[in-house]
């Protein structure tokens, strides 16, 4: 057994890992401790990472064969396995006839921030070298782009100054759009460690949501949706009025002040309260915290970038941070938090459709004539190609005969999901390069190239704080599954002849080859990383850029002498205006629609939706909505709405929720119809149902070209479907995601249907549906029989002509499955039965009875708070009854007692809510 240094592959934190395998299993994974981003820290996701890389799920859900849709793709079951000549040249030969027929740009790639840094080079030396088209875009497009086109719009270039260890000397947080207890949960563990050090530290943090981040901060704005600018407009003008600007700094080393001092001179306090909805002592409190501190650090992410505005909610956020000097010293500037493991990567090799190698830009003819030359091309096209959504729109008008979609699932993340499954229909030819075949995008894959994943590939990303780390293979891939630079390079060498060019700059026989080329692309740029070396990184560890040759370490802030990577050196104020959301509300769609993260689920879930514990803190996909809008509308928890933009309606159960504002809904961002759908509601607004982003908006930034997935307007109507069914089961741990992707064609079957595992040491499957009326027995025949609900030894009860059955597996004298149709009302009770593992004998008749009441004797166990040690909130609860003191010594009483929040900590946000309202239950109602 060996344990090799690696990097975790979820977020854009960059934790260090250290893999324990064998050389063919990972067998276990721990955080590195002399890993600079996380010294041994690891969030829920991070330290349950071997258990997505177990052999048992190869078979499930990986892409193992190269397949091919033979003979047309009119039938989807008709895409065979091939091999990889086959499909190379046949990929090859279409490229060449494309391009030769309707020219480059007939053709486009669509990347992604979970590549390697080395995968994207090679990707965006294809395209805009080799073919000539710019129709290079990655989903870093929907993460990061805004904060892309801030940074270079103010100080001059995508390059965030601060670092991590700012979060430590800080005097003042200012955390905006991001729930980072959730989003980057080891950061904010460091944000704990640092208040617990100096109690005088202050965070602020401004979020519509009252999440668990807003809920620890010593001043929350819980500002409307999309107001940020107003926000940031507003505290710049109180630091004018009350004389919190370096006007000496402004003077020397910016530019542009004057034109934005008049704008901001109307963001009174009054005025800006109104817009954002916040109190004026509050914004007023927030502006001398922020322009008095020696130190104000702002953590931002996809609340600013994911808008329509994201350029200039980022801009108007550094003005401040210029106006005040904060920024280039300790503690201090402005610092987006990266949503993806190397989108910083990506952004770095220019893979995205206005971006260049080295951070430069398509629109300066001097970088292209560089990368012209560097690359031996005669030039590199002009055009900026199509980002994300114009790209999928560009496909469904037919000007993009061939789209290639690597390591990425627009058919879940991308918006307006009607628009991008039109385009995937319409596409000539799709190619999916992908490590998994549950991915909601697979089945329009014309050809599926099966792509290696953490744990399998080696090469570099980058972190937030543009730290390069190493990520090392310890395993082989499965099946005939490449690299993805691999498989890249051989594409190129096949087309490179049929095009008339030479295939000799695509020869790369490792990936540290790779690394190089893109290293010299970047020698006298602002991230030089000339002094850099695969060797030095192996020796020395994760080190940050710039880095230059004859340098002993990276920069470890930017801008501390001012100067800036302008024409000029000096830093802009960009004059921002606040515009409100494209998708406003309005009588028929009252509702703001928010969406994010869950705090242990990662983006599609196509990697963290195999490990069912995951599952265990939000078990099944829901809408949030306060409490007086379910009440308006005669809603309770549990009850099915139709939720309905002007784009699409999908089916979600409500869930009562503290956390927004009356008129505000939040749905998690990682529910995909992979985990919930329906046949569409063609009989309430003809509109399909494909998960969360059937709803929202395609609009974009005018500069970035981000799209507002954060900002949709909607109506909830109660869903009449009152004929239900469920299907619970314990399964093989070798088949249970099998029957998952075997369950998904039946989901279309019913108005609204849910499938989602759970589980710890076994795997179990939940399958949940409702219609209008019945549905066929046959149907769910099929259904029960992939849970093994079938033969003589099932416990029956059916009573077909009110639609009603109760069948129930009971297996080593326990419940194994059981399947519910129409009468429901035991499903929580015997749920929980079958989870808890209790012995049946005892149960006789009320196995078959339709009682909501569990068996005396029996308590339901309640959400897990804890997923690391599985510690559920009935246990918590029944120990704070025993436990008095201040909330700090609660909290460590409660660790060492059930250990829960003492491995990823990512639960000691919610422990603390809970402690909180313990205590003032037991004032209100002492004993």
């Amino acid at each position: 057994m060996t344990e090799t240094r690696s990097t975790c592959c979820y977020c854009g934190v960059g934790c260090g890992v250290l893999i324990e395998s064998d050389g063919k299993q990972v067998q276990g994974v721990r955080g590195d401790p002399d890993h600079p981003a996380n010294f041994g820290r690891l969030c829920s996701k991070g330290s349950t990472l071997h258990l997505s890389a177990q052999t048992s799920l190869q078979q499930q859900v990986r892409a193992l064969y190269p397949e091919m849709r033979m003979p047309d793709r009119g039938n989807q079951s008709s895409r065979v396995r091939s091999d990889w000549d086959s499909v190379i040249n046949v990929m090859a030969s279409k490229f060449a006839n494309t391009i030769k027929t309707y020219g480059p740009n007939s053709v486009a790639f669509y990347i992604s921030g979970q590549l390697l840094t080395e995968d994207y080079y090679v990707f965006n030396k294809i395209a805009k070298g080799l073919i000539g088209t710019n129709n290079i875009d990655s989903n870093s497009r929907l993460c990061m782009s805004s904060a892309v086109a801030g940074y270079k719009q103010t100080l001059g270039a995508d390059a965030p100054p601060a670092c991590y260890e700012d979060i430590d000397i800080a005097e003042v947080i200012f955390i905006i759009g991001s729930n980072t207890a959730y989003a980057h949960p080891v950061l904010y563990r460091r944000i704990e460690q640092a208040r617990e050090r100096n109690p005088a530290m202050k965070v602020i943090v401004a979020d519509p949501r009252r999440t668990d981040t807003a809920r620890e901060a010593d001043l929350f704005l819980p500002i409307l949706p999309g107001t940020d600018v107003a926000l940031f407009n507003g505290m710049l003008h109180l630091c004018l009025w009350e004389d919190l600007v370096d006007l000496d700094y402004i003077q020397a080393h910016t530019e542009g002040f004057a034109e934005l001092k008049q704008t901001v001179r109307d963001y009174t306090p009054a005025y800006v309260a109104k817009i954002c909805g916040i109190k004026e002592a509050d914004l007023i409190q927030a502006a001398r915290w922020f322009g008095q501190s020696k130190a104000s650090l702002s953590l931002y992410c996809q609340g600013l970038n994911q808008s329509s505005a994201g350029t200039a909610k980022n801009a108007a956020l550094i003005n401040l941070h210029l106006a005040t000097h904060q920024l280039g010293k300790p503690g201090a500037g402005p610092f987006s938090l990266t949503g993806q493991p190397n989108a910083m990567g990506g952004r770095e090799v220019g893979g995205m459709a206005n971006l260049m190698s080295g951070h430069r830009d398509l629109n300066n003819a001097a970088d292209r004539a560089e990368i012209a030359a560097f690359w031996g091309v005669d030039a590199v096209a002009a055009t900026p190609g199509k980002t994300a959504v114009e790209m999928f729109e560009a496909v469904r008008q037919g000007d993009i005969k061939i789209i290639w979609i690597v390591c990425t699932n627009p058919a879940q993340s991308m918006p307006e999901q009607n628009l991008i499954r039109d385009a995937l229909h319409k596409a000539e030819l799709v190619i999916v390069q992908e490590a998994y075949a549950s991915t909601a995008t697979v089945p329009y894959a014309d050809i599926l190239l099966p792509a290696s994943t953490w744990a399998e590939k080696s090469g570099t990303v980058t972190n937030s704080e543009r730290r390069i780390s190493r990520v090392r293979a310890v395993i082989p891939a499965p099946g005939e599954a490449r690299h993805d630079w691999q498989i890249a390079s051989q594409f190129a060498q096949a087309l490179a002849p049929l095009l008339d060019k030479s295939a000799q700059p695509f020869t790369y026989d490792t990936p540290e080859q790779v690394w190089n080329e893109h290293r010299d692309t970047t020698r006298g740029r602002d991230l030089d990383i000339g002094g850099l070396s695969y060797a030095l990184l192996e020796n020395q560890g994760p080190q940050q850029w710039p880095f230059p040759a004859g340098a002993i370490t990276g920069k470890q802030r930017l801008y501390e002498d001012g100067i800036f990577p302008t024409t000029n050196g000096r830093a802009r104020f960009l004059n921002t205006q606040y515009l409100p959301v494209k998708d406003a509300v309005d009588a028929r769609y009252p509702f703001a629609l928010n969406t994010g993260r869950l705090r242990d689920q990662w983006h599609g879930m196509s990697r963290s939706g195999t490990v069912a514990q995951l599952f265990a803190h939000v078990a099944e996909p829901g809408i949030c909505m306060e409490a007086t809008d379910m009440q308006r509308r005669f809603l309770k928890a549990g009850d099915l709405v139709h939720v309905s933009s002007r784009r699409g309606t999908v089916i979600l159960p409500v869930v009562e929720s503290d956390e927004q504002r009356p008129g505000q809904v939040f749905i998690a961002m990682h529910w995909g119809e992979e985990y919930v759908s329906g046949r569409g509601q063609s009989r309430h607004e003809g509109h399909a149902s494909y998960g969360v982003n059937a709803l929202t908006s395609p609009a974009i930034d005018p500069s970035s070209k981000q799209p507002e997935l954060k900002a949709a307007a909607v109506k909830i109507l109660k869903a009449d479907l009152p004929w239900r069914f469920v299907v619970f089961a314990w399964l093989d741990a070798d088949q249970a995601f099998a029957v998952q992707a075997a369950l998904r064609p039946f989901m279309r079957e019913f108005a609204y249907a849910s499938c989602t595992p759970f589980g710890r040491d076994k795997v179990g499957m939940v399958f949940r549906a409702a219609n209008e009326d019945a549905v066929a027995t046959e149907l769910l025949e099929k259904i029960e029989k992939l849970f093994a609900i079938e033969g003589a030894e099932i416990l029956r009860y059916d009573d077909r002509r009110r639609g009603n059955s109760r069948h129930i597996l009971v297996r080593d004298g326990g419940l194994a499955a059981v399947a519910l149709a129409g009468d429901v009302s035991a499903e929580g009770w015997l749920n929980a039965y079958l989870q808890a593992q209790e012995p049946v004998a005892k149960l006789g008749r009320l196995l078959l009875m339709p009682s909501t009441t569990a068996p005396q004797g029996f308590t339901l166990r309640g959400k897990v708070i804890c997923s690391c040690l599985n510690v559920a909130d009935t246990e918590i609860n029944a120990t704070l009854e025993q436990l008095d003191g201040s909330p700090t010594g609660v909290l460590a009483a409660l660790q060492t007692r059930l250990k829960c929040g003492t491995n990823c900590g990512s639960c000691v946000p919610e422990l603390k809510k809970m402690i909180s309202l313990d205590m003032r239950l037991k004032t209100q109602h002492p004993a």
